[in-house]
């Protein structure tokens, strides 16, 4: 996210100190947490069965061309001067798109809902690892999302439209398409789709290289946002680690829509701008 401006009305301030007090405070307990049970030899998180994947490279290759074809018809297809809504629900519209024709690719290769990552085991332990997640990466993310702003600013013409346009409609839209639909859509696509081919091309070292890679796609995909993609390939490996110790997307997902809400009810408050 980007830093506070200089003309936010002053109550914003003790709001803001506050939350960033908060999220520190509950990063350094998780933190704190995570280190007494590697102390004591125990797991950080309790690892269960990774799934195989069934598909290649060939087959992430012609889902990240399927993704591209998605974008540019929609970017093509609008003209430019068309309303934030329709931008808005064209880009819900397109990731939906993308997301289920790689699904369907991949299940006409043989894979199931549990090769797709698209399981739920325990619901209620997912969510613990998500709110767990959330406070440990939430303040020091948006810690370096903020430095690095002053850096480069951050870019991105939808939030910028929504900024200066808050109509119900583009409200509803930013919503859904940041909290519901790209969670799941980018975590199928980079953390079950990616993740698991480069899991399969690459054995060992614990699976970290896979993660490690995908993180490093995850934020390249955010190029041209200013020096977003550097917090976003951290909580890509967040992301990445606690899918290959699942062995399902239903905790990533909750955290990923999770953070995403947080970004943007400090943006649509006022907090923070874009």
């Amino acid at each position: 996210m980007n830093p506070l401006d200089d003309t936010l009305p002053a109550a914003a301030f003790p709001v803001m100190e506050t939350l960033v007090v908060v999220a520190a405070l509950a990063s350094l307990a998780v933190t704190w947490a995570l280190a007494g049970r590697l102390r004591r030899g125990l797991p950080v998180v309790p690892p269960r069965e990774t799934p195989a994947v069934v598909w290649g490279g060939a087959d992430v290759a012609a889902i990240v061309g399927t993704v591209m074809v998605v974008q540019i018809l929609g970017a093509t297809l609008l003209p430019e001067d068309a309303p934030l809504t329709w931008r808005l629900l064209a880009s819900v519209v397109g990731m939906m798109v993308s997301a289920g024709l790689g699904a369907w690719h991949l299940a006409v290769r043989g894979a199931g809902w549990r090769e797709l990552g698209l399981t739920i085991g325990s619901w209620r332990e997912d969510l613990r690892l998500a709110l767990l997640g959330l406070a440990l990466v939430l303040w020091p993310l948006l810690a370096l999302a903020t430095v690095l702003d002053r850096v480069e600013p951050y870019r991105h013409p939808i939030i910028e439209s929504l900024a200066r346009h808050r109509d119900p409609p583009a409200v509803v839209l930013v919503v859904l398409s940041a909290v519901v639909v790209a969670p799941v859509v980018e975590e199928f696509l980079f953390r079950r789709v990616l993740q698991g081919w480069l899991l399969r091309r690459f054995p060992g070292s614990e699976g970290l290289t896979a993660v490690a890679l995908q993180a490093l796609a995850f934020g390249i995909a955010h190029a041209g946002q200013g020096l977003a993609p550097v917090p976003l390939t951290i909580l890509g490996i967040v992301l990445g680690w606690l899918t290959l110790r699942t062995g399902t997307l239903l905790p990533g997902i909750l955290l990923h829509a999770l953070f995403n809400a947080v970004s943007i009810a400090l943006v649509l408050s006022g907090m923070v701008t874009p």
